[in-house]
């Protein structure tokens, strides 16, 4: 997806205030304070004006901590907020299994870090958002903590804005297969119907893709386009794009989450605008778009997790695990 700008952002798996509080400790008044206190004076030695000078630091460390205190308040009531203002309700009939993921729940059953990396465009990078913290790949780190709060997750964000499959497959290498994931979660497609590629040239390049990523040992989920002003122009094109996806999906034996019809169920069936999940570029979703969509996702991945750890659905190369 085009953008108008780029972030970089790499997801640790960790609570939300936490994330704030690193912000904010990371800042240069921050790293003052902590050099100061680790060199103190005894008192008995310092001159009177020392001792006020010293006692200026750790006024300021006091001054960082609650800056940083005040900053996690604020993001933890946002992140709270977010489905108060319009709940994220699945679909009715709720979302097709994307099938066993069996790397993720190896990984989890023998309490072993597990490593996700989100693969995809603009809306994987999360331009749209109003802070790293809400795009979709870390609001899906915070949401497997919450279910897995002993396990070493982290999830990487190697998404990069205006690329589609061909873009992608040159960094697939370095960006993904590299890093040695157990999961890639693969948001491909919409800028290939936005520039009018020919879609099976971007479904034979993300079939090599997957190949590539499976050769490698890794669960592969793919996401197929979002249903949004600027996609809907181009209904044929993205309608076989989505159909396509789809069909490789099954052929491969990968996961999908199904974006487009998610996001339609919003706006026809739940009835909501498509202000209320997407920006005034009729493209890329809001915080809200992301939080939900990272949600049902994340939903998905525990569930079909589960179905592994409880031996159901599971082929016959794959071994069977107790649940956590």
């Amino acid at each position: 997806m085009t953008h108008h700008g780029r972030f970089g952002w790499a997801v640790a798996l960790t609570t939300l205030p936490a994330i704030a509080l690193t912000i904010a400790l990371s800042s240069p008044a921050g790293a003052q304070a902590v050099n100061t206190e680790s060199a103190p004076v005894s008192s008995s030695t310092a001159e009177p004006d020392a001792q006020v000078a010293l006692a200026k630091p750790e006024a300021a460390a006091k001054g960082v901590t609650s800056k940083a205190l005040e900053k996690v308040k604020q993001v933890t009531t946002r992140a709270a907020d977010i489905f108060n203002r319009v709940p994220c309700r699945a679909p009715k009939g709720g979302i097709k299994s994307m099938g066993s993921l069996p790397h993720v729940a190896r990984k989890l059953a023998e309490h072993q870090p597990v490593v996700i990396i989100a693969f995809g465009s603009s809306s994987t990078e999360g331009y749209g958002s109003t802070s790293p913290e809400f795009t979709y790949p870390n609001r899906l780190a915070a949401q497997l903590k919450r279910k897995y709060p002993t396990a070493d997750i982290t999830v990487l964000n190697r998404g990069r804005g205006g690329e589609d499959a061909p873009e992608m497959m040159k960094r697939l290498k370095h960006a993904v297969i590299d890093e040695k994931p157990d999961l890639v979660i693969w948001q491909v497609g919409t800028n290939a119907i936005l520039r009018n590629l020919d879609p099976t040239v971007t479904v034979a390049q993300v079939q090599d893709g997957i190949a590539r990523i499976q050769a490698a040992g890794s669960d592969v989920v793919l996401v197929d386009p979002q249903y949004v002003p600027a996609v809907n122009q181009k209904g044929d094109s993205a309608g076989r794009m989505v159909k396509m996806l789809n069909a490789v999906a099954g052929l491969h034996h990968v996961g999908i989450f199904p974006r487009f019809e998610v996001m339609r169920e919003w706006h026809e069936d739940q009835a909501l605008g498509f202000d209320r999940f997407s920006i005034a570029d009729g493209l890329h979703m809001n915080d809200w778009g992301y939080a939900c969509f990272a949600q049902l996702l994340g939903d998905d991945i525990i569930r079909s997790v589960g179905q592994i750890q409880l031996g159901i659905n599971v082929p016959a190369n794959v071994l069977t695990y107790r649940p956590l």
